[in-house]
């Protein structure tokens, strides 16, 4: 048993909707990682906690530490099987230009290479404190990892196809490697890449599919050039694709989200149930949040900001997503667009951009909310009696503004 304490402790603990951290805040775990007790430490108890260094902490005494505790993040959107095309992209290409690249450059590391990048970047994510992970796979050379990893992770079977002639053959492949992740012990199941990588029916039958375990991950809005393809059949992306002779999608007039949320209905019964992570949302606008509103039961709406600025320039509209009151997570996405798989980093670039959201409202995006996107909330995402969350240091804090500093780290804790 430890009692692990900060100068401020953030339950991001929905039944306190504010999510107000704690001043002097200390938190009991069991050796099982399980929250025992949460408390705020009295002066007198934080004079004689500040008196000894941490690791000097004798059983039953506070460990305390100069800087904010939260519980173990929640990186809800990430490609871990890419960490070894870290540094070898060019930035601001856009979509047609990062896609050019990772067809050309995916397969340019052999396996050896590929699987020493993952091992790195597991470990970096326990050390770093990430408790949870919905990874994308597009093979099977993370499973292992997964399989032995203290973190949870649940696995999306990414899907993609243009030509309508090969959807059955696309899915069943992809079947075929869910069931052996499954097989390992794995949460894994199919899910749909984007509107613009898949024919309309590849695009139906994988989701389809996918909500049979009760999630989808989906490439969302994530550039002009997506909504541009969907509704004018026009833009680099509709180029990049007719000038490998692929097949496009349908031109519908419509946002992108309500084309691929209209797929969905096309087999579901409404408004569609499963909760659905739809990633990046750059582009997103009023429209097309009514409409997700409207017609799907549990949508998330999951960020990737250092991603978006490596490959458009360009960030969500966090204005508007706050403002109608969207379930917000926080992802990485993967080191063909990211310099590091960094939840802290992620969390400096929204407070550079967005100085007006308070940090505790981005530690509840990057810990309760990914934890209910990949169904572990009952487990993870918040520091509350019974459960595992897994306890996290982030120092080096601006205290009088409340932000994150260049300098700031993360560190497992329990």
């Amino acid at each position: 048993m430890r009692k692990i304490a900060a100068d401020l402790l953030f339950t991001t603990d929905t039944a306190h909707k504010s999510f107000a951290p704690i001043k002097n805040g200390c938190v009991t775990v069991g050796d099982n990682g399980e929250v025992l007790e949460i408390k705020q430490l009295t002066n007198v108890e934080v004079a004689a906690a500040a008196d000894r260094k941490p690791e000097n902490t004798a059983a039953g005494e506070v460990e305390f530490y100069n800087g904010v505790i939260c519980p173990g993040f929640v990186n809800a959107h990430c490609h871990i099987e890419l960490s070894h095309l870290k540094g070898v992209f060019k930035e601001a290409t856009g979509m047609s230009g990062f896609i050019t690249q990772i067809n050309a450059l995916r397969g340019t590391v052999e396996k050896p290479g590929r699987l020493a990048a993952m091992e790195a970047e597991f470990e970096n994510f326990y050390n770093q404190g990430i408790a949870g992970c919905a990874d994308i796979s597009n093979c099977n050379e993370s499973f292992e990892f997964k399989k032995n990893s203290p973190v949870y992770f649940r696995t999306f079977i990414e899907l993609f196809g243009s030509e309508p002639k090969d959807a059955q053959a696309v899915l069943s492949s992809g079947i075929a490697l869910q069931n052996e992740a499954r097989a390992m012990g794995l949460d894994a199941a199919v899910t749909p890449h984007s509107c613009y990588t898949m024919s309309p029916a590849l695009l139906e039958i994988a989701a389809q599919e996918g909500l049979k375990s009760g999630y989808l991950s989906y490439h969302s809005q994530e550039s002009q050039e997506e909504e541009d393809m969907i509704m004018k059949g026009t833009g680099a992306l509709e180029e990049n694709y007719k000038g490998r002779n692929l097949s496009t999608p349908p031109v519908t007039g419509t946002t992108a989200l309500q084309y691929f949320i209209e797929r969905l209905l096309k087999f579901s019964k409404k408004p569609v149930r499963g909760r659905i992570n739809l990633v990046h949302n750059v582009v997103i606008g009023q429209k097309a949040i009514d409409y997700a509103r409207q017609k799907l039961v549990e949508p998330f709406f999951t960020i990737c900001p250092l991603s978006n600025i490596f490959i458009h320039r360009a960030l969500p509209p966090l204005d508007l997503m706050r403002k109608n009151e969207l379930t917000i997570c926080l992802g990485t996405d993967s080191l063909s667009s990211n310099k590091v798989l960094s939840m802290v980093e992620e969390i400096k670039c929204l407070q550079e951009h967005f100085p007006e959201i308070p940090l505790e409202e981005i530690l509840g995006w990057a810990c309760i909310n990914g934890a209910t996107a990949i169904g572990r909330e009952k487990e993870l995402g918040s520091i509350t009696i019974g459960k595992k969350p897994g306890i996290v240091l982030i120092d080096k804090i601006d205290f009088k503004n409340f932000k994150l500093t260049d300098d700031s780290k993360s560190k497992r804790l329990a």
